[in-house]
């Protein structure tokens, strides 16, 4: 709780009956918005900290809870019904409100988006981490730091997001504070900033607070969720919890000097009996500068209530604002540059010279998610386009270029969004997150923009960025698929309509029409997982009303090509298309690559090779597609647009991998080399169809030669598997998956102890940074239990537990949590993830 609140915190009742007065953050100075994200493993605590903090900012009137299915962000029936999180949410809302604020000061904007926790759910964590300025990770301080909560903690670092750790459910049997605080530091690679230690009772058993190292005060929550300040008289009344809080201020001053020179020169003068402004101002610039390799840590439990509010105050004071973040960077081609220096650049300065007003201050955005849901969302015009805004004002009914599927498009109105309430705004201002409606086109991971045009008559923007994007989406392979059949033609043509907002909503879904029998009226859809599938399923019924029947979720096999197919094969497509008559060609040439290749290769354009020659690279559920324009080396000027044609080239290609020729499975780990001769195989404009089924043609064609030859082979998806299991389980359980299973243990290691330490190690072996942290140099406040001499061992229930971290054929694993549920007696946790592709040998070939 910050200085500014500690006079007049009001009761959380007080608090939740102070309603916002409407939805007008977009007004907001740039440096009083933080966009924030909620990240952690599944089942750490996201939403109810999320429902906290939407109740004491007075957006919500009651405390939502996730066991009850009454949660805000939490809004699809199906996330209510199984208490997790599927969809990212966004809702805005002030912190601190009004009341608490000192005359003169304003409040500051908080956009904050709750992640889901499954892995299952990857691609929507990661399409949200970029468009935030810092982010909270939770901690279950049973459990401790979690194999996805190592996942999405490394997608962090890469987008170098500031974060802040809380640790969260302390009033748990089991829970460890200091084990939680070494798991940072061992498993995060992290230096973790104890900012808070748990304020527990004179027993040492029950949560009552938490009190602030920085400010050396407590705070107490009662029951009811009533906050009071523990002064510091009445702290220094128990002299080991004051003499554990001046040890941990300490360790905070004299790690921080070790990151920030300016409070060097404050400790060399008065030593560690420094202010706590000077102490919170160093935390804020080591947060901001240290990629994540320090950050502050904090306590509480969020389902009592406990430590939201001043976990508030730090995303506020620690966390940047969108000004205070890094440029971000966009890619042109195969270029990766800062915006900033993209749009300083002498072709744009020149072309914004001569522009309208309007195409001078331009915007940017990027599309970080696409929901289609009207009964959540009424009159909202079909899709709601949540962006985040990166570059001058997004306006409603404003042409907007889309740079993924080089085409305008047109927003009607912009919203507000609180989760499942929606308000309309009149534009979205730099740095701000919100939503448009209208966008009939626009797919996660699109980007937006009005920038400078070209002067012409279709108002193009320039050449040079056309093709810019802000951090094109990563979309894996899918590993699983169901098929679905539709009763009737009526509901045949909805099913398809249904299928592609699903995919604009989630590009991790792939769906393709005929089954590996050619039948038209069955569809395939294809996800991450049992979970990702399920939930899509629930969709088609619920939301899109969807009469089908579906299959049982079924591996997705994959095909590879195991020697490169010989020779160019060339394809002349010379038939109708769309009434039109027209012809063109290509050659295709493929050849196996491994996945390190296949994800070096990124989706653009590059200089041209050598005179009259361009090659264009794109990359697709695993696959490189080269595309190469050639007309002999003459140096004469395309005759056509050559990154549309490059797209249409690949459109094709693509099409031809979806359905491989040994079993209908679509292919991975190839690269496609496609020659087009400008000279013999354009067939002049008109023919884009025509360029998209030569593609087709000349790809099919190599399959089916090298299938012919005994060269395509089956490939199954293997998993990193983690399993965390009381360890009177970890025996059979390892026995079990590399028994019948055809696994591989990796690794067990131990997850919790009775002495609340996480190892035994000195030092972290993470593979976050280059330099493991020595974990003797780490501060962690013991917990009280561990000095308590008493008969409550029993009471804490602390159970030894194991992860078991191995590798296993997904086929083994689709249904494997009722298996561990009846082996740990459901007291397992259990995650897994795709790590790479293998071919199917021996008597295990025959079986698929």
């Amino acid at each position: 709780m910050s200085s500014r609140t500690a006079a007049s915190r009001l009761s959380a009742r007080r608090a939740a009956s102070s309603a916002a007065e409407g939805p007008t953050y977009y007004d907001a100075k740039i440096q009083d918005i933080r966009n924030v994200g909620i990240i952690a493993h599944v089942d750490a605590g996201k939403t109810t900290t999320t429902e906290r903090m939407l109740y004491y900012s007075g957006v919500s009137r009651h405390l939502g809870n996730v066991d009850h299915g009454d949660t805000i962000t939490d809004f699809l029936p199906m996330e209510r019904a199984r208490g997790i999180t599927i969809q990212s949410a966004a809702i805005s809302f002030n912190w601190p409100p009004k009341q608490h604020l000192l005359e003169g000061q304003n409040p500051k904007t908080i956009n904050l988006i709750d992640t889901p926790g499954h892995q299952d759910f990857r691609f929507e964590v990661d399409r949200c981490l970029p468009v935030l300025d810092g982010a909270v990770c939770i901690i279950d301080a049973v459990k401790g730091v979690e194999a996805h909560t190592e996942r999405v903690w490394a997608s962090a670092q890469q987008h170098s997001i500031p974060r802040l750790v809380f640790v969260n459910k302390l009033d748990r049997d089991g829970a460890s504070f200091h084990r939680s605080v070494i798991d940072v530091a061992s498993r995060l690679n992290a230096w973790p900033l104890v900012c808070q230690l748990p304020l527990w009772d004179k027993t040492g058993d029950e949560l009552q607070g938490v009190v602030d190292v920085v400010e050396r005060r407590g705070m107490r929550w009662s029951a009811s969720g009533v906050c009071s300040l523990v002064k510091e008289e009445t702290l220094r009344a128990t002299p080991a919890l004051w003499d554990e809080m001046e040890t941990a201020r300490v360790k905070l001053i004299e790690r921080l000097c070790e990151d920030d020179d300016e409070l060097v020169e404050a400790f060399a003068e008065n030593g560690t009996d420094l202010p706590a402004s000077l102490v919170k101002a160093s935390i804020r610039r080591v947060v901001r500068t240290a990629n994540g390799s320090v950050v502050p840590v904090f306590a509480g439990s969020s389902l009592r209530n406990i430590g939201v509010e001043p976990l508030l105050d730090a995303v506020v004071d620690y966390l940047p604002s969108p000004e205070q973040a890094p440029d971000v960077e966009v890619r042109i081609g195969k270029e990766t540059r800062i915006l900033g220096d993209v749009l300083d650049s002498k072709a744009v300065s020149s072309a914004a010279s001569t522009a309208t007003a309007a195409s001078k201050t331009g915007a940017l955005a990027s599309v970080f998610k696409v929901v289609n849901d009207p009964t959540l969302f009424p009159g909202t015009h079909g899709m709601l386009t949540f962006v985040r805004v990166y570059q001058g004002s997004l306006h409603k009914n404003s042409q907007v270029w889309n740079a993924n599927l080089a085409k305008f498009e047109k927003p009607f109105h912009i919203a507000q969004v609180s989760a499942a309430k929606i308000g309309e705004i009149p534009y979205l201002a730099p740095g701000q997150i919100g939503a448009v409606t209208g966008l009939k086109s626009a797919r996660t991971g699109d980007t937006l923009h009005i920038l400078p045009t070209q002067q012409s008559k279709n108002g193009l923007p320039l050449a040079s960025l056309r093709t810019m994007t802000i951090r094109p989406p990563d979309v894996g392979p899918a590993v699983a698929f169901v098929s679905v059949e539709a009763y009737g033609a009526v509901e045949t043509k909805k099913l398809a309509e249904a299928l592609e907002k699903l995919a604009r909503e989630d590009p991790s879904l792939r769906w393709s029409r005929g089954d590996e029998t050619g039948s038209e009226d069955t569809f395939v859809l294809s996800g991450m997982g049992q979970l990702h599938l399920d939930v899509a399923i629930d969709r088609l019924r619920t939301t899109y009303q969807v009469n089908a029947s579906f299959s049982e979720v079924q591996v997705d096999y994959k095909e590879c090509i195991t020697v490169p197919t010989t020779g160019p094969h060339r394809f002349v497509y010379d038939r109708v298309v769309a009434n039109k008559n027209g012809t063109a060609a290509c050659t295709a040439e493929i050849e196996q690559i491994n996945e390190e290749e296949a994800e070096m290769a990124v989706a653009g354009n590059t200089q041209p090779d050598a005179p009259g020659e361009s090659t264009y690279t794109f990359e697709r559920d695993g696959n490189v597609f080269n595309i190469r324009f050639t007309d002999g080396g003459e140096g004469t000027d395309f005759t056509f647009d050559p990154e549309m044609v490059s797209r249409q080239l690949f459109n094709g290609a693509y099409g031809a991998l979806a359905r491989g020729p040994r079993r209908g499975s679509p292919l991975h780990g190839c690269r496609v080399n496609i020659v087009f001769d400008t000279r013999t195989d354009y067939g002049g404009s008109g023919t884009d169809g025509h360029i998209v089924n030569a593609a087709l043609g000349a790809v099919r064609n190599a399959l089916r030669e090298a299938h012919s030859k005994g060269q395509v082979a089956v490939l199954e998806p293997v998993m990193n598997v983690h399993i965390a299991c009381p360890d009177d389980s970890a025996g059979a359980i390892q026995r079990d998956i590399t028994g019948s299973r055809g696994g591989f243990v990796l690794e067990v290691r131990e997850t919790s102890s009775a002495g609340g330490s996480a190892s035994s190690s000195s030092s972290s072996s993470s593979a976050f940074g280059e330099t493991p942290i020595d974990l003797d140099q780490v501060y962690a406040p013991p917990d009280p239990y561990v000095t308590i001499q008493s008969l409550r061992e029993e009471k804490r229930g602390v159970t030894r537990l194991l992860e078991i971290v191995a590798t296993v054929p997904l086929k083994e694993m689709l249904a494997y949590d009722s298996r561990l549920r009846s082996m740990t007696g459901g007291r397992h946790s259990f995650t897994m993830e795709l790590g790479r592709f293998e071919r199917v040998m021996g008597s295990r070939e025959k079986d698929v």
